[in-house]
């Protein structure tokens, strides 16, 4: 298995490198997804560290979704607002992340919020290696058809900086439609804590142990390469304050679903006034 070990101040031209490194060193794979005359896909173990996560620009123009989806996965993340979705009886899903990390079902009944916990005992003592939340549930998730990519998160007070740094672990992580929304959703996530605890954002590192390339959208990559090859690096990122329109469209998006829940609809609404105040 090849790795890869990426250091980049900001995140777009870490996650840019990342696929990069991916696509030119990877080795062959089948998955468990490829129909018969589906390419290999392409795999490597990663590392991408992220020096200063939250500094612009923040995000690439070349990721494979939305701006408004941008801002729709955010709030799935941090805020659990498609949580109610969770029905695998009737072929809806089955866990968000946000469901695993902030109400984790116990074996035998009860719910357990990893999130409150870990940050309770980061307040407590900073410097601890305790400070993580898993998602995997071994007693069903080898047997789901979409078991969980993100493993878990370990969060950690610099000693050096004081500040909160994030090392996220993923199972599986698709390096070109998925990893960047990913990783912004994370530091999100990484910002909400660290504003709890009262610290600056410090470093971000993200571990996959696969992460692929499928052969099967390789003409749609070639765009990626394209722009890549043909735009200087300034003109393949955004800034947050360019997104700012986009995410309130993602956001009065997901406030005019009829049946978003009333306290995630609250939360939302204080999104969207952070985003126009």
């Amino acid at each position: 298995m090849k790795s890869i070990h990426i250091v980049e101040e900001h995140l777009p031209m870490a996650w840019e490198r990342a696929v990069l490194a991916c696509w030119e060193e990877g080795e062959p794979f089948a998955t468990e997804y490829d129909k018969p005359d589906d390419p290999a896909s392409r795999d490597v173990t990663a590392m991408v560290h992220v020096l200063d996560p939250v500094g612009e620009p923040r995000i690439h123009r070349a990721f494979p979704a939305g701006l408004d989806d941008l801002e729709k996965y955010r709030a799935e993340v941090v805020y659990g607002v498609h949580n109610h979705w969770i029905d695998p009886t009737v072929g809806k899903w089955e866990y968000t992340y946000h469901e695993r990390l902030f109400e984790y079902r116990v074996p035998g009944g009860g719910v357990y919020d990893q999130i409150a916990a870990l940050t309770d005992k980061l307040r407590s003592a900073g410097h601890t290696r305790r400070a993580q939340a898993v998602t995997w549930q071994v007693w069903q998730d080898t047997n789901i058809d979409d078991p969980a990519c993100l493993q878990r998160l370990w969060f950690r007070v610099s000693s050096k900086t004081g500040k909160l740094n994030l090392n996220v672990h993923m199972r599986s992580n698709d390096a070109f439609k998925a990893a960047f929304m990913n990783m912004y959703a994370f530091i999100e996530l990484q910002v909400m804590i660290a504003g709890e605890l009262g610290l600056e954002v410090g470093e971000y590192m993200h571990i996959a142990d696969s992460f692929h390339i499928y052969g099967s959208y390789v003409q749609e990559f070639e765009g990626f390469l394209n722009t890549v090859n043909q735009r200087q690096c300034a003109d393949r990122v955004w800034s947050s304050e360019f997104a700012k329109d986009f995410f309130v469209d993602g956001c009065r998006a997901l406030l005019a679903e009829d049946d978003m829940p009333e306290d995630r609809r609250e939360r939302l609404r204080r999104r969207l006034a952070d985003l126009e105040g």
